[in-house]
């Protein structure tokens, strides 16, 4: 009699773990949204430029890719947990992020593009815009060169946040930084500078 009094608690037990279910984070979704910022900020050009035989930033265990699925719980009574398919696509359309884009992309085609186009500035391995040859800045651009990059990386930080808020998961901040990271290089023009994922400076 005590073992069939147990059963309801847990039944129970088994049903209330399916509201601890992990979300995942959705790397595919994340990719192409960011894919879509990154050719909006630096021009349609820059969406031609594909990087398909140097992979700048390997894929790390338990990074981007998604896990195979794992056991759970509700698989013992025939519920199926819910899967990524089930969680909706990354958004980038709030009006902040908006506006963090258009001031994004109006610096980088009024300030930065030209000292892309020189060799002096890269896209870094963490999501920023960097100096790699201070050398090819006129003197009298370097003031304006450097607070524009001091207001791009500012801008770039606040929309990988702004986009994890967004999204219900502040929590995947790290992980929208990255993509963006690789997004940033992949989608570079020809002859552009970017930093792989040691750091060393390579030019597409």
């Amino acid at each position: 009699m005590k073992h069939w009094l147990g059963m309801p608690i847990a039944v129970a037990l088994v049903l209330s773990a399916c509201v601890t279910i992990n979300v995942y984070f959705p790397a595919a979704e994340a990719r192409e949204a960011a894919r879509e910022f990154v050719d909006n900020v630096i021009g349609e050009q820059g969406a031609k430029q594909e990087q398909e035989d140097v992979e700048l930033f390997p894929e790390e265990p338990g990074g981007m890719a998604r896990a195979p699925a794992a056991f759970h719980p509700l698989m013992l009574v025939g519920i199926a947990p819910a899967h990524a398919q089930d969680q909706p696509d990354i958004t980038i359309r709030t009006p902040a992020i908006e506006a963090i884009r258009g001031r994004m992309r109006d610096r980088f085609r009024g300030t930065l593009l030209p000292h892309f186009e020189s060799g002096a500035l890269g896209f870094g391995n963490d999501g920023t815009v960097s100096v790699r040859d201070a050398g090819k800045i006129p003197l009298s651009d370097r003031v304006k060169v450097n607070q524009a990059i001091a207001d791009q990386n500012r801008d770039a930080r606040a929309v990988y946040k702004e986009i994890a808020v967004a999204n219900g998961h502040p929590e995947w901040e790290g992980q929208i930084r990255d993509v963006f990271a690789r997004q940033w290089a992949e989608r570079a023009r020809s002859d552009w500078w970017v930093q792989d994922a040691s750091g060393n400076w390579k030019q597409k």
